[in-house]
């Protein structure tokens, strides 16, 4: 009696499966803890070497041997921080090749070759690879591989992870003509499963699920500038910082040695985006949001819409540039000597004429020896001739005898300080001062609402960090007294109060020192710049100044600026890097956001921008926006609500982006939820980030209070992935077909 095969049972087989990779994960994850013993063995050797041969003096044949283990200790701590690295999933990855066999399966001898992609390369103790790093060339087609070019791929297989277990695979069959029978082929797709998981309070890498078209942008040349562009939800982000970690796999040596500077828009950004480099393999990079990119401040507040635009417009150049030149306020208008019985003085014009001498080709904080020899040259051409014999028969004479008055060190002190960015800064806010230099360049309403809001507070805002930078540049650093010789005091313009601050060259000796010896580099190998749309000119020449020599990656998207006016911010870019190589990517995939909430994104921002560039979402979840009007007086309330709704429906975070004057009163509303799964952030600080369930409060308060407008609400409402609810007290914002609930 015939008996038909019957199919193996799916579960018995996604069972076997799941054991068999599981097993190799054991040996690769047993590979490492062993490779971590072993690094750390060789550190704490390394150390005892050093107390032992510090006991006495290192003979001259030993330095090569402490340079080796310097060496040595070196390399196997940056090996234990790799291997001791927060993963989730160290072995992500599995491709299945013939190699090159082009035979049909069954005339084929042999298994398909196997290959684990990973984090990090791990080999056995034969130095077989058990897994090899994701920033490999041999991992490209894991990547890179279609049915169309499968590069030799039979089947590519994602394992899904939970720490160091497998809890699911995903299987790609690209040529199922050349898979043997017996292949199982699991799951629906790794991409769809990695997207409908919740979200947590900071970005997740995308290692495992990076597409084709993000790959060839991750692995562009490393010269020049890469611009990696597209619309909301693409992945541009998470891309670029997944190309900084391959440019440091590629070429360590230069990019370690050099830095690699990631610039983003707000510290809440660098907080959601810090875990994604580490969880890559990767410590050395450093991250700095706009505001702190001046050493010493670390600048978070934000000033009204109009004050920023004037501070970020390239216009500020000559403002700045002609304060740092002018009169310290406050210093004497004349100076007055008495030298071999005669009174020699210099008024006001006289001395201005020193001064605009001495800061002909100096900065100013370096010109005081100028200075100095100005003042001299000028006291000197009004002694009288008559006097001039004996110890006075010569300028340099005259000169020392001069110098060495109490009444002219006195005024030098005052009339010559060492003027910080920040004191010069505040003098903007006095409108007398600021109408003579800004005159030429800013109209008489503009003097008045930056004047203002200058003065209106002591505490720095982002925008100011550019000015301050432009201002340093202007002013010079000081040169640096060398040990030994005497002590002087320097008078620096106190930054607020008008009190002066007396330093000591010591003690600006030990503050030079402190930063000469900070870690990170004034200038990187490798700048990113992210949400690069919303620098103002200002911040391009800040940021362009810290990698003149270097390589660029440029993240951005014109329709979700900022900026008012994105064509000059854009000249200013093109000014500072129109020297290097361009390589430009387009992402045409929004990732992030359900198609029904970026369709009716999407409808907002074409009615400024009828060209913006919307890729194609690629999940629905059946959910439109929901649109919710009520009393202006009640706004906070249902912002509440509506949080509380969202909690009970999403798994992940609850965005509640909200207009910064109205934050106060939402902040109370949500203190009363307590519930660590709500973020509340105004819109600029949403920039960049994502949620599950996102509450818009007030969208016309965002277009109306927000630098970008439109484009600032744009944003705002492309930061859910799954739910959406807009609290309004008025719709002029709507789309005309967007008043009925939904788009």
């Amino acid at each position: 009696m015939d008996q038909t095969p019957t199919s193996p049972d799916p579960e018995t087989v996604e069972r076997a499966e799941l054991e068999a990779e599981q097993q190799h994960v054991d040996r690769v994850y047993d590979r490492v803890a062993e490779a971590a013993r072993s690094a750390s063995r060789i550190a704490v050797e390394g150390h005892q070497r050093a107390q032992a041969q510090n006991v006495g003096r290192v003979r001259e044949e030993e330095q090569t041997g402490l340079y080796e283990r310097d060496v040595l200790v070196f390399a196997a701590a940056r090996r234990i921080a790799e291997l001791d690295a927060e993963h989730e999933g160290l072995v992500f990855g599995r491709l299945d090749s013939d190699g090159g066999d082009d035979r049909p399966a069954a005339e084929r001898a042999g298994d398909l070759d196997k290959l684990y992609v990973g984090r990090i390369g791990v080999r056995d103790a034969e130095y077989e690879p058990l897994v090899i790093d994701w920033r490999a060339p041999a991992a490209e087609p894991f990547y890179r591989a279609t049915s169309t070019d499968r590069l030799g791929v039979v089947r590519r297989r994602v394992l899904r992870n939970k720490g160091a277990r497998i809890i699911g695979i995903e299987d790609d069959l690209l040529a199922p003509e050349r898979a043997p029978e017996d292949l199982p082929v699991m799951g629906e797709g790794a991409l769809m499963a990695s997207l409908s998981r919740a979200r947590g309070h900071t970005m997740r890498d995308i290692v495992a699920t990076i597409q084709a078209e993000q790959d060839k942008a991750i692995r562009a040349p490393a010269r020049g500038v890469t611009v990696i562009g597209g619309g909301p939800g693409t992945g541009k982000t998470v891309v670029a910082l997944h190309r900084a970690a391959y440019l440091l796999y590629s070429d360590r040596r230069r990019f370690e040695r050099g830095g690699v500077l990631v610039v983003g828009p707000s510290a809440a950004f660098m907080a959601y985006i810090e875990r994604v480099l580490p969880s890559l393999g990767e410590n050395t990079v450093s991250l700095r949001a706009v505001g702190e990119l001046v050493d010493g401040v670390r600048a978070t507040a934000i000033d009204e819409a109009d004050v920023a635009a004037i501070k970020g417009s390239l216009r500020m150049r000559g403002v700045l540039s002609r304060a740092a030149r002018d009169r310290v306020p406050g210093a004497p208008t004349s100076l007055r000597v008495f030298v071999g019985g005669a009174t020699v003085e210099l008024d006001a014009n006289q001395l201005d004429n020193v001064r605009r001498n001495a800061l002909r080709r100096t900065p100013r904080n370096r010109a005081a020896a100028e200075a100095r020899k100005g003042l001299v040259a000028a006291l000197w051409s009004r002694f009288p001739e008559d006097l001039r014999n004996g110890v006075y028969g010569d300028r340099e004479s005259f000169g020392d005898a001069v110098t060495d008055l109490p009444a002219y060190r006195s005024f030098f002190a005052a009339w010559w300080p060492v003027l910080t960015a920040q004191a010069v800064l505040r003098w903007l806010g006095d409108p007398r001062r600021l109408t003579r230099w800004a005159r030429h360049d800013l109209t008489t309403a503009e003097i008045e609402t930056l004047a203002a809001g200058i003065a209106g507070t002591d505490e720095l805002t982002v925008a100011d960090v550019a000015l301050l930078d432009e201002l340093t540049t202007l002013l010079g650093r000081p040169p640096v007294v060398e040990a030994g010789k005497d002590e002087e005091f320097d008078w620096l313009e106190g930054l607020s109060d008008g009190v002066n601050e007396v330093l000591t060259t010591s003690e600006r000796r030990a503050r030079a020192a402190a930063a000469a010896d900070a870690d990170e580099p004034e200038e990187y190998a490798h700048v990113l710049v992210d949400e690069a749309q919303d620098l103002s000119p200002m911040q391009w020449r800040m940021v362009t100044r810290r990698g003149p020599q270097a390589s660029w990656t440029i993240v951005g998207d014109p329709a979700q600026s900022s900026w008012p006016d994105p064509d000059e911010a854009r000249t200013a870019m093109e000014t500072m890097l129109s020297h290097l190589q361009r390589h430009t990517f387009r992402l045409s995939t929004n990732y992030r956001n359900s198609a029904e909430i970026y369709a009716f994104a999407g409808e907002v921002i074409r009615q400024q921008i009828p060209d913006a560039d919307l890729p194609d979402a690629v999940r629905r979840t059946g959910v439109k926006p929901e649109l919710r009007v009520f009393d202006a007086g009640k706004v906070a309330e249902a912002a509440g609500d509506a949080a509380g709704e969202l909690l009970e429906l999403v798994e992940g975070t609850v965005g509640v982006i909200v207009p910064p004057k109205l934050r106060p009163g939402v902040d109370a509303v949500l203190a009363e939820l307590d519930n660590p799964r709500i973020a509340a952030l105004t819109p600029l600080e949403s920039k960049g980030l994502e949620y599950d369930a996102v509450v818009v409060v007030e969208p016309d308060r965002i277009v109306s209070d927000t630098l970008g407008g439109v484009r600032a609400l744009y944003v705002v409402l492309t930061r859910a992935t799954q739910r959406m609810i807009t609290i309004n007290s008025s719709t002029h914002w709507l789309p005309p077909h967007g008043s009925d609930g939904g788009p």
